[in-house]
């Protein structure tokens, strides 16, 4: 039997190939599948999309949506988590930048506005969607810790390398807080008319300063109790911020 330079047999090479291209090409059919799901959804609506609709459009059979995709949900999940991974990509110059607190915080949002931006027209579904009580897309089901993850981590690394002196116990749950105040943000921006949602844009640059000031006064002897109450509302509301 012969081999490579590499120790590899041809045989063992070419298999490795096939591999190779078959993940690739199943790639591109889960793209394609969630591409032609999030414009439908758009066009005809979530309810009125059935997987049929979406495998025909993406030019797979509606097996082979099955196969990647169980349910709609399962798609809507996905799109949540590309976004997320495209804000994640987005943000890492700003993540390991020198600039303060207040600044990268406030270009991590301009950034996640510019992601969530072409899909402005229609994410008020998806925002419906998410909200139904028990829905699998809810940014706090266990469906959706992936993506919630992935954006909670944005602001464990931005509190992590920050030199703002603060309460200890409000260090420790900031980056949720941060990530609630980031949800608000998307609803605020679903439902901004006006042009580039430009009243959103003016919301982040002057709330981050007021925030970042709250964040460097919570180390202040006479905001402790304030600070104290402000966390134990937060585990009120998502006891898993408590973790």
């Amino acid at each position: 039997m012969t081999h490579t330079d590499n120790g590899s047999s041809p045989a063992a090479e070419q298999a490795a190939r096939g591999r190779a291209a078959d993940t690739s090409r199943g790639e591109q059919t889960r793209q394609a599948i969630v591409s032609s799901a999030i414009r439908l959804f758009g066009e005809a609506g979530y309810e009125k999309t059935t997987m049929r609709a979406i495998a025909a459009d993406a030019g797979v059979s509606v097996g082979n949506a099955y196969y990647y995709f169980p349910a709609k949900e399962a798609l809507v999940s996905e799109f949540y988590l590309e976004l997320q991974r495209e804000h994640l990509a987005r943000v890492e110059p700003i993540l390991n930048g020198g600039t303060s607190f207040g600044d990268r915080l406030t270009a991590i949002l301009r950034e996640g506005i510019e992601v969530w931006a072409p899909h402005h027209a229609f994410a008020g579904r998806f925002i419906g969607i998410a909200a139904v009580p028990g829905s699998p897309v809810s940014p706090f089901s266990a469906a959706s810790s992936e993506a919630r993850e992935l954006a909670t981590s944005i602001f464990h690394r931005l509190v992590d390398s920050t030199d703002v002196k603060m309460d200890p116990q409000l260090r420790a749950r900031l980056p949720q807080l941060l990530w609630l105040a980031q949800l608000g943000l998307v609803v605020y921006w679903v439902h901004d008319t006006t042009p580039g949602q430009r009243r959103t844009r003016a919301v982040v640059d002057l709330a981050v300063p007021y925030l970042e000031y709250l964040v460097g006064a919570s180390r202040m002897k006479i905001f402790r109790p304030l600070t104290t109450r402000g966390l134990t509302l937060l585990e009120a509301v998502w006891p898993r911020a408590a973790g």
